[in-house]
């Protein structure tokens, strides 16, 4: 068995691969654009569900037991296939085809199960209660998985996330967790500017879930709170601190990005970057 240190190196190189390839499927994508700031803001958490907790096996992809992910905030889609790819579902030759005609690759998720696409989602507000209708599935036939739902920060202002948010705990659902991607923005600027979402982490425990606050592109911390031990009969929220576009000088922190064409140049700028980050990890 792995010891933590290793598995959290290997998702390290997981998601820098995948920031490579999500690169990639903007420059394809081209004047099309795509949600590129989004994408990158999640694509930590992906790498670390899709590297080390979920349960799920591409040569069997409606297997019972398998664990089940759900993209709520569905324009972040550039953060989920990537993932896909390195988890076998989605060969990295289709990438190049996102938002292209014919493409199964669409700028939010269609349901595919062959895929690993078990949902399709786009319009904001709808996975968490999807996630809990499937927990209560599995609670009802007895199976042993658990449902991962990432969520906006700015979705939190959808008042059917908090209607899912009271029942959760109400059915006891411990196979569900939420998982907030807290990047500050939203499609026209700031939550602070639009509507302001506060304290999350203790809004989510007075509703009755667990809640643990991370930073989501620490890969340690994000292991860690995935795999720790939690109270029965409670859901469990974890709310990523995160960076819109992280990992690019041009687009952290700069909502121009939320859904935006990536440039010849700008792709060369952000390769250097990425090129640099490795070398100094690999010198440390």
């Amino acid at each position: 068995m792995k010891s933590r240190e290793k598995i959290i190196q290997s998702i390290e190189v997981m998601s820098k691969r995948m920031k490579k390839n999500l690169l990639d499927t903007a420059l394809a994508a081209g004047a099309s654009s795509s949600h590129f700031g989004g994408g990158l803001s999640l694509i930590d958490i992906t790498a670390t569900l899709y590297g080390a907790i979920l349960k799920y096996d591409p040569k069997n992809p409606e297997w019972s037991e398998r664990d089940r992910f759900i993209l709520s905030k569905g324009h972040g889609v550039m953060g989920y296939y990537t993932a896909l790819v390195e988890a076998g579902f989605i060969p990295k030759k289709d990438l190049l085809s996102f938002e292209k005609t014919d493409s199964y690759l669409l700028g939010h998720p269609v349901k595919n199960r062959t895929k690993g696409i078990e949902f399709s989602n786009g319009s904001l507000g709808m996975g968490l209660a999807l996630g809990i209708g499937v927990a209560l599935a599995g609670k009802r036939r007895k199976n042993a998985f658990n449902i991962f739902v990432v969520m906006g920060d700015g979705e939190c202002n959808e008042g059917s996330v908090w209607e899912a948010a009271l029942a959760a705990p109400q059915f006891k659902l411990d196979n569900l967790f939420a998982i907030v991607d807290r990047n500050n923005f939203q499609q026209t600027g700031s939550n602070e500017e639009i509507m302001s979402v506060g304290d999350l982490e203790s809004k989510w425990e007075s509703f009755g879930w667990q809640v643990v606050g991370v930073d989501g592109h620490n890969i340690a911390e994000l292991y860690d709170a995935f795999t720790a031990e939690y109270e029965k009969n409670k859901p469990v929220a974890i709310i990523a601190h995160t960076i819109k576009g992280k990992g690019f000088s041009f687009s952290e922190n700069n909502n121009d990005w939320h859904h935006a064409p990536l440039s010849t140049s700008q792709y060369e700028i952000a390769i250097n970057e990425l090129n640099q980050k490795q070398k100094r990890y690999e010198n440390n």
